[in-house]
C-alpha cells in the first residue's frame, strides 16, 4: 500500500466531502487522516489516503471528476513520518491582532530549529473593547538540544514588542 496526501481548495458548498469520498473509495482507497475546513469562503483542507499503488491511476481519474465539480484537487505522495526525537510542546498565543506576529513568531522558532507539526490561528472580537484579538496554536517539535524553557524565553524576549501573552505547555501524545 501506498500513502497519499490529497490537497483541495474549492467554492464551499455542501456536497464536496462527499464528492472526495466518493473519489476515493471508487479507486478502493481508504481515507486515514483529514483537515477540511472553510477559510475564507473556500473550502480548503489536506486528507491523507492509503491506496493500491496499481490503483493510484484510478484515483487520478476519479479526482479529476471531482475537480470538474469545481474542487481543485492536487495528489503528492506522502513521506515517511520521522521519529521525533526531541520534546513535543504545545505553543498558545493571545494578543491584540497587528500584522507581523506570525511573521515574529515563526522567525523565532525558525532560528532555534524547532518544528511545527500543526499551525492555527484565528482573530476573535475582545468582549470588553470590541478590539481584535489574534490567536495562535501550535504544536512544536523541539530539537534534542533545545528545552521548552529556552523557546519561552526566546519568545518571552519578542512578547513586549508584539504585545501578547505566551505560553508553553507539554504536547499531549497523538
Amino acid at each position: 500500500m501506498t500513502t497519499l496526501v490529497l490537497s483541495v481548495v474549492g467554492s464551499d458548498r455542501p456536497g464536496l466531502t462527499r464528492a472526495l469520498a466518493a473519489a476515493v473509495l471508487a479507486a478502493e482507497g481508504n481515507w486515514l487522516e483529514s483537515r477540511l475546513s472553510r477559510l475564507g469562503g473556500l473550502y480548503v483542507g489536506l486528507v491523507l489516503v492509503e491506496i493500491d499503488p496499481a490503483r493510484v491511476e484510478d484515483l487520478r481519474a476519479s479526482v479529476r471528476a471531482v475537480d470538474a465539480e469545481g474542487l481543485e484537487v492536487r495528489i503528492a505522495p506522502a513521506l515517511e513520518a520521522e521519529d521525533g526525537a526531541g520534546e513535543a510542546v504545545r505553543l498558545s498565543l493571545v494578543g491584540q491582532d497587528r500584522p507581523g506576529i506570525v511573521h515574529q513568531v515563526t522567525g523565532v522558532l525558525s532560528r532555534l530549529e524547532a518544528n511545527i507539526e500543526s499551525f492555527t490561528t484565528r482573530v476573535s472580537m475582545e468582549p470588553h473593547s470590541g478590539g481584535q484579538l489574534f490567536h495562535m496554536d501550535a504544536r512544536l517539535r523541539l530539537p534534542p538540544h533545545l528545552t521548552a524553557a529556552d523557546v519561552q524565553a526566546a519568545l518571552e524576549e519578542i512578547s513586549a514588542e508584539i504585545m501578547v501573552d505566551i505560553a508553553l505547555t507539554p504536547a499531549e501524545q497523538e
